[in-house]
């Protein structure tokens, strides 16, 4: 296949992306990013034959959202990446000219088969493309698309995405949708070869009588990237929430699958960064895990983003599982560790009201920070990172606790975290549960401006931006009321990418 970035224009056009997206001091080095250009959305995730496929949506030729291509990237390991050949390139013609969108790898009897939605005007539909062994070579199918449009007589908000999977003698898929005036849907095909389909039905249909992304049972008026699996005997539909004009969430609702229907149990946020965690899919890996990807997208201008060369990182990767409150507890995977380097460990100790403890020989903008703390009724304890000497830029993860039982808050406040004007500095928040005895169990990773905190199993994922990079490195922990810290851990991470790397390998 001939790509277009071979063409003088092109050429031209992407010159430099990589060197520009490398020296960036906001650039990420142990999260997996593009090498230049735009990245959103992961695709078609697969452990196959050993190896680890993340496939993304990527233009290499700016980063902006345009003309959207099908990047891949491999590894052994979920930590170490190896850039591959663009999988998908939008076509001079036909249902993909504008752009590959979302979709998903399946495993057609030993034919690695791709279904994504090609884009063109404003018309996303079904195709199908099939590749080598080695998952690095593809053809698009000549009978592309393979549904023609959405179905008729239903009056649908969008319709895009796809979650393809094998029961019994049937290929069955879910296209992400919503039907105007009841709510983000979920509408099932099935088929027996992936090129024919019949239209089912909704699967299931949220509710837009709760139009507030405020409001605790908002679920959007159209579902982006839905992904039906099961973790430990439970049935999960993950979508993110999308309504014109509102934060954007990504959700999951905990149920039953049966039959061509999806009963649900309880309604989730899936991450409480919502849309710094968005568009997630998952897979399972020859281990058995459930393993999920998110894109977390950018929090700056887009004047500094077409400057720096780049946008949107890849999660780290997350294994779910089923938590004792019936939602999914999440942890990153166990193989980063094997990035940490130089450990640093506190004794125990305690903070009382108003202290506050600088960890001097803890400092950077790639650490792996583990803490168990022990926080009283009514108290809470304030982690600070990328603090700068003066405090004039940090900033701070909250765990507060409610005064009486055991639930309370996960915050992130990002007021402090930048000087710049033009970057988003809104806190993020999400309820926390905590033990009998007020303990909780902390991991934050940072990596300049990519911040990953995980809480007794909830996630919350944010962007920072300090505008003094390399004086944005001091940790410190604080508390209102008591807390005990039981054990404190912090290692600096390995970079992963070193080097520019070139756009299409």
């Amino acid at each position: 296949m001939t790509h277009d970035l071979t063409a003088p224009a092109a050429s031209r056009a992407a010159e430099g992306l990589a060197e520009r997206a490398h020296r960036d001091p906001h650039r990420p080095r142990y999260h997996f990013t593009a090498p230049g250009g735009w990245l959103n959305d992961p695709n078609g995730l697969v452990h196959w034959n050993g190896t680890y496929h993340l496939f993304y949506q990527y233009n290499p030729l700016a980063a902006a959202h345009h003309r959207i291509h099908w990047g891949h990237a491999t590894s052994p390991d979920l930590v170490n990446w190896t850039d591959e050949p663009v999988a998908l390139i939008p076509g001079q013609d036909g249902p993909d000219r504008d752009g590959c969108w979302s979709g998903v790898l399946v495993d057609d009897g030993g034919v690695p088969t791709l279904v994504y939605s090609g884009r063109h005007g404003e018309r996303e539909l079904p195709c199908v493309a099939t590749g080598s062994t080695d998952l690095r070579h593809w053809k698009k199918d000549p009978a592309n698309p393979v549904i023609a449009a959405p179905p008729a007589g239903v009056d649908l908000t969008a319709y895009r995405d796809h979650c393809v999977w094998r029961e019994g003698t049937l290929w069955r898929q879910l296209v992400g949708s919503g039907i105007r005036g009841e709510g983000g849907t979920a509408l099932l095909y099935e088929s027996d070869d992936l090129r024919n389909w019949r239209y089912v039905g909704p699967l299931f249909t949220g509710d837009a009588t709760h139009a507030a992304a405020g409001d605790p049972d908002w679920s959007g008026t159209m579902w982006e990237c839905v992904d039906l699996f099961r973790v430990d005997g439970v049935d999960v539909l993950a979508f993110s929430a999308w309504d014109e004009g509102t934060t954007h969430h990504p959700l999951y609702w905990t149920g039953t699958y049966h039959g061509d229907t999806f009963t649900p149990t309880a309604l989730h946020r899936l991450d409480y960064g919502q849309r710094y965690f968005y568009a997630p899919q998952s897979t399972r890996d020859a281990q058995g895990r459930r393993i999920m990807f998110g894109w977390l997208q950018e929090g700056r201008g887009d004047e500094a983003t077409a400057q720096a060369g780049w946008s949107g990182v890849m999660s780290l990767p997350r294994v779910l599982t089923l938590g004792g409150d019936g939602g999914l507890f999440q942890t990153p995977v166990p193989e980063l560790a094997r990035l940490r380097r130089d450990h640093v460990g506190i004794k125990p100790f305690a903070l009382t009201d108003g202290t506050r403890a600088r960890f001097d020989s803890v400092q950077g903008d790639q650490l792996d920070l583990e803490a168990t703390l022990r926080i009283a009724p009514g108290a809470g304890a304030r982690l600070v990172v990328r603090e700068t000497p003066d405090g004039a830029e940090r900033t701070v993860v909250e765990l507060s606790r409610d005064g009486s039982g055991d639930t309370g808050t996960l915050r992130l406040h990002r007021e402090h975290s930048s000087l710049d004007p033009d970057v988003d500095t809104e806190p993020r928040y999400g309820p926390l549960s905590f033990s009998a005895d007020g303990g909780v169990d902390l991991r934050v990773l940072v990596d300049h401006s990519a911040l990953e905190i995980f809480a007794n199993g909830r996630a919350l994922t944010a962007r920072v931006y300090p505008t003094r990079p390399r004086e944005a490195v001091g940790v410190a922990l604080g508390a209102t009321g008591g807390v005990i810290v039981e054990r404190f851990d912090a290692w600096r991470m390995a970079s992963v990418f070193d080097t520019p790397r070139p756009l299409w390998p």
